[in-house]
């Protein structure tokens, strides 16, 4: 379990929730593990088989504590909230920034520009760590060149720029992205990104694990009360979990696209665990499919420090951290929304 920003997550499976007075009670397997205020929270997040009483759902409605159920795996169930208060007012401020240009700027900014970061440190870490001496030098002339884009950025660059400089830096990064596979390469070639369908192994294997991050994303989203489907760099499509697309940019490199390197680089699967169809898209058998998500989730079991907040948390509580903070933004609380940048 886990406190973050006034929010109680709950991960241990088997865990008892109940009340006493105004505190909540956690035990697992009859040890108290945790007292806590009730008014010291605003959320409440349940992953898996975490077990409430109905006094304490009570208590948490009285004191407009929210209480999510998701997954063990993190994927949104159900929300359970009193009296609706907040949660009207804030889609409502979240779609009144949507439909405003520079408003939607302002924070599509912060997430392309966390999102090349990102990028450049894998380049980087992979220049470093694992890259024979030629693709080294090409891996540190893509970084430098996202740098580059960085660089262009500034308070006043406006939406449709922006989308053009991401898709410039994404080029880029793709550009050199088989120079980090060490390993198979043969099974694992990588030309350009492809999807709907994708057309080969690497690009199978990221579609499915940005299927992951954006399931995760969602549920993110969701816990804290936003729209999931009303973003500010993807527009709006029925749908499209446009929000989520937005902010699933700032994890794709140090989470996704990490997770599919070390997954062939490490030998965990193989060139044989993926199959053509009639069509030409490349799928994964249940085997490859099952050591993609087991590797994913442990990934998401890793700790890992958030310079904003300045403290240590598991990888999978990053989603739920950034909504939390993004709707901070759009109450008013934070001048400008802290997208996550990997150090």
């Amino acid at each position: 379990m886990r406190k973050l920003l006034n929010t109680l997550y709950v991960t241990t499976q088997g865990s008892h929730l109940s009340c006493d007075g105004d505190t909540i009670r956690i035990e697992i397997e009859g040890e108290l593990k945790l007292r806590i205020p009730v008014h010291t929270l605003d959320g409440v997040v349940c992953f898996g088989r975490v077990y409430c009483t109905p006094p304490m759902l009570e208590l948490c409605a009285e004191h407009n504590v929210s209480l999510s159920y998701l997954t063990e795996h993190g994927r949104f169930r159900a929300r359970l909230q009193g009296p609706v208060s907040g949660n009207v007012l804030l889609r409502r401020e979240q779609y009144r920034r949507a439909d405003d240009g520079d408003q939607s700027a302002l924070i599509a900014r912060a997430m392309v520009g966390a999102k090349i970061a990102n990028a450049r440190t894998v380049l980087q870490r992979s220049a470093r760590d694992h890259a024979m001496p030629d693709s080294a030098d090409a891996l540190r002339k893509a970084a430098d060149y996202l740098a580059n884009v960085l660089r262009r950025f500034t308070d006043s660059t406006p939406l449709d720029i922006l989308r053009g400089w991401e898709g410039e830096a994404a080029h880029a990064y793709f550009s050199a992205f088989a120079h980090m596979v060490v390993s198979q390469r043969e099974d694992f070639p990588f030309h350009e990104r492809n999807r709907r369908p994708p057309l080969d192994n690497m690009n199978a294997l990221l579609s499915f694990l940005y299927t992951l991050l954006v399931h995760d994303v969602v549920s993110g989203l969701e816990t804290v009360g936003l729209d999931p489907a009303v973003g500010f760099l993807h527009s709006g499509r029925p749908g499209r979990p446009s929000l989520a697309l937005d902010m699933m940019e700032e994890f794709r490199p140090m989470l996704a696209d990490r997770v599919a390197l070390s997954l062939i680089n490490r030998q965990q699967i193989r060139g044989s665990g993926f199959m053509r169809s009639e069509t030409g898209a490349v799928m994964m058998d249940d085997k490859t499919r099952k050591e993609v998500i087991v590797t994913y989730q442990k990934r998401k079991a890793e700790e890992i420090y958030h310079p904003f907040l300045e403290e240590r948390f598991a990888v999978g509580l990053l989603p739920y951290a950034q909504a939390l903070l993004l709707a901070r933004h759009l109450r008013g609380a934070l001048d400008a929304y802290p997208a996550f940048v990997w150090k």
